[in-house]
C-alpha cells in the first residue's frame, strides 16, 4: 500500500485491500503504479482473455500468415481493418476478383495465444483474435468462408471512418494501364 495526500488519489483507486480479493488484472500494473478499478476484470471473472472482452463484444480467432497479420506488427491493443479478396459474381457469368474493406477499427485482443500488452516486438503468428460486436462477427465469419482475408494496420488515433466501393481486378488493371500511357 502506498499513502497518497488526499488531494491526489487517482480515481478508481482502493482504500480497502479486501475488494482486490478474488480480482483478476487484466493489464500490465507496473511497480509503484495505482491499482484502479478500469485495471482489474469485473468483480467474479475468472480472467484469462474473456475477462478483457469488452461488454457486447465477441472474441473471434481468425487464421492469419505473416502477411495476412502484416508482418507481425499487428500485436494486442493494436486497431486493424480487415479486408477480403473474393471472387465477384458479375452479369453474363464472367467473375472478376474484388478486394474491399469489411471491418474497421478492430481491437486486436490477443496473437497466436498471448494476450499482452507489453511485448512491442513483432510477432510472426498463425493467429490472430479480435474484439468485434455480434453483428461484425458475423460479417467476418462469412468473410473469412467467401475469400481471403488481410489485415491492414492502422493509426491507434485515426478513429475516422473511410467508405469504399472496393476494387476490382479490372479496375486495377484499367488503372495500371492509364498509368503506364505516356
Amino acid at each position: 500500500t502506498v499513502a497518497w495526500p488526499a488531494s491526489a488519489v487517482p480515481t478508481g483507486t482502493f482504500a480497502d485491500l479486501s475488494k482486490l480479493r478474488e480480482r483478476v488484472v487484466k493489464v500490465a500494473i507496473p511497480r509503484g503504479d495505482a491499482i484502479l478499478e478500469r485495471k482489474l476484470a469485473p468483480a467474479g471473472t475468472q480472467g484469462g482473455l474473456s475477462a478483457v472482452i469488452a461488454e457486447g463484444k465477441r472474441a473471434m480467432t481468425v487464421r492469419v500468415n505473416d502477411v495476412v497479420g502484416v508482418a507481425g506488427f499487428a500485436l494486442p491493443g493494436n486497431y486493424v481493418d480487415v479486408m477480403v479478396n473474393m471472387p465477384q459474381d458479375r452479369q453474363g457469368g464472367k467473375d472478376s476478383q474484388i478486394s474491399l474493406t469489411v471491418l474497421e477499427q478492430v481491437l486486436v485482443l490477443a496473437v497466436a495465444q498471448e494476450a499482452s500488452r507489453d511485448d512491442l516486438k513483432p510477432k510472426v503468428v498463425s493467429a490472430v483474435t479480435l474484439e468485434l460486436s455480434p453483428q461484425d462477427a458475423e460479417k467476418l465469419d462469412l468473410a473469412r468462408s467467401v475469400g481471403t482475408l488481410s489485415l491492414v494496420l492502422r493509426n491507434q488515433l485515426d478513429k475516422e471512418s473511410v467508405a469504399t466501393q472496393g476494387i476490382t481486378r479490372d479496375q486495377l488493371l484499367s488503372l495500371k494501364q492509364v498509368v503506364q500511357r505516356p
